[in-house]
């Protein structure tokens, strides 16, 4: 696991935004992996920039969804397509036939997971999947115990993830009680995993997920196992990290084309 510290959110997707980049002009057709959230904005922002400024073609790129709300119309402004509509298709210029994503409307959700799972198969696989990490450790929606073999599956929210994604809706009650989310163990097929993380109240997560054991109750931590992951955080999330000096050394001494 690479970890790279960056001096604030905007640094960290400039840098994530980088890679997707070169990786984009080395294979146009890239299918990649992305989140929703706050977190990853930075890096969608600087993408967007580079295709507005024609330095990165994105016209053959495929993007795939990472996890989707159960029961919420495909139209609904708050479901995980249409976020993504808003914050990565048409500011990077993809129509939506090149997006792939759970169906969370059918009545059949298992078989709905099933097939999400055979689609990112079929598809080649993932080239680079971008995540971010809960203050518990999860990634997508795979929630501290889940699983490190698991794939693509329903959980059950908390009560507290409900309440955190209220300010969503209009109130509590919208908020659906169900997610598809990819499992740890498909995450992990992705040929480079890009976690990114920002703000003292990840400084915990990321800790345990980069320097702590490999345990189901810090999700996270199956990164290790992959073998190309990339950790990218800023100065307040690597406050705890105890080799952060050995990572920063390591991180400026690195080949210049190597990337991350």
């Amino acid at each position: 696991m690479e970890v790279v510290i960056v001096p604030d959110a905007k640094a960290g997707g400039a840098l994530i935004a980088g890679a997707m980049a070169d990786l984009l002009r080395r294979t146009p057709d890239a299918l990649l992996g992305v989140a929703t959230g706050s977190t990853p904005l930075p890096v969608y922002e600087a993408l967007a920039a580079q295709v507005r400024s024609g330095s990165v073609d994105t016209s053959r790129a495929r993007i795939a969804q990472l996890d989707e709300y159960v029961g919420l119309p495909a139209g609904h402004p708050e479901s995980y397509r249409s976020v993504l509509r808003r914050e990565v298709l048409e500011p990077l210029g993809i129509g939506m036939d090149a997006f792939m994503g759970p169906d969370g409307t059918t009545e059949d959700v298992q078989a709905a997971c099933e097939a999400y799972d055979r689609a990112l198969t079929e598809a080649g696989g993932v080239d680079l999947q971008l995540l971010g990490i809960g203050t518990d450790g999860h990634i997508g929606f795979n929630e501290p115990c889940s699983s490190l073999v698991s794939r693509t599956r329903i959980k059950t929210l908390t009560e507290q993830t409900r309440v955190d994604n209220a300010r969503f809706f209009d109130d509590i009650d919208q908020v659906p009680h169900h997610v598809i989310t990819q499992g740890i163990g498909t995450i992990l097929e992705a040929r480079h995993l890009v976690l990114l993380a920002t703000g003292e109240g990840k400084a915990d997560a990321v800790a345990a997920t980069v320097e702590g054991p490999v345990a189901a109750v810090c999700p996270a931590s199956a990164l290790q196992l992959h073998p190309h992951a990339t950790v990218v955080v800023d100065e307040a999330a690597a406050s705890k990290l105890k080799f952060a000096d050995y990572f920063r050394r390591t991180y400026v001494n690195k080949p210049d084309w190597q990337g991350i």
